[in-house]
């Protein structure tokens, strides 16, 4: 079983999703703070917003999606593929975590991204790692390669039963997984608003939030 998620499912936690309107971060576009060339022109600026990130998921606690999720390893072998950034889906008791667009808890070098260290307080300007280069977040910003790609290929290639939940399916290449899910295979999509699925076959929507509609989800898997 792969599970793929989205930002939905940490919404119910309290952490907004990445293109929200409203709150602390509505005055910047994705691109002025989630970009390599951001990091270039404004690395102050990309540091504060991610900072800011990584304080907010440290207090937010998984909610019953994450739980549900973390709980199908008791009848299935579960993957998660997932788009957060955050370390809900760990703290819930997921086993295999696939983290697509990096990880809020680690920081590396900007000039190594192999060399890595845990992010648990304010990264600052001046801030070095081993290799005498500046730290920023373990993130992938548009602009960059998404390194984990390949690994989230294989594993949607081999899937039995596919879950969605919690993502519009409009960020690319995440998008584009679904495309690698063989003939015959069920896909479960849980989101209150259907994302557009029509290319593909053996649909089962849930048009519920990430709770209720694992909960609704978790009923299914038991007829």
């Amino acid at each position: 079983m792969v599970v793929l998620t989205g930002a939905g499912v940490s919404e119910e936690s309290g952490l907004n999703t990445f293109r929200d309107s409203g709150g602390v971060w509505e005055k910047y576009s994705v691109e002025e703070v989630a970009s390599i060339q951001a990091w270039q022109q404004n690395p102050q600026l990309v540091l504060d917003f991610y900072n800011k990130r990584r304080s907010d998921a440290e207090k937010a606690q998984p909610n019953g999606a994450h739980k549900a999720i973390a709980d199908l390893e008791d009848k299935y072998d579960v993957a998660v593929i997932t788009q957060n950034v955050d370390d809900l889906h760990e703290r819930a008791g997921s086993t295999y975590v696939l983290h697509l667009h990096g990880e809020l808890t680690k920081m590396r070098s900007e000039s190594d991204e192999h060399l890595l260290y845990a992010y648990n307080k304010d990264i600052k300007l001046g801030d070095k790692a081993k290799d005498g280069g500046q730290l920023r977040p373990h993130i992938v910003w548009f602009g960059e390669a998404v390194p984990k790609m390949t690994d989230a290929l294989g594993l949607i290639g081999c899937a039995d039963i596919v879950i969605i939940v919690g993502t519009s399916l409009s960020v690319y290449p995440a998008a584009s997984l679904l495309d690698f899910v063989s003939d015959g295979t069920p896909i479960y999509v849980v989101d209150p608003n259907t994302p557009n699925t029509s290319h593909l076959k053996n649909v089962i929507p849930i048009r519920k939030k990430a709770v209720e509609g694992m909960k609704e989800l978790m009923n299914l898997l038991e007829k």
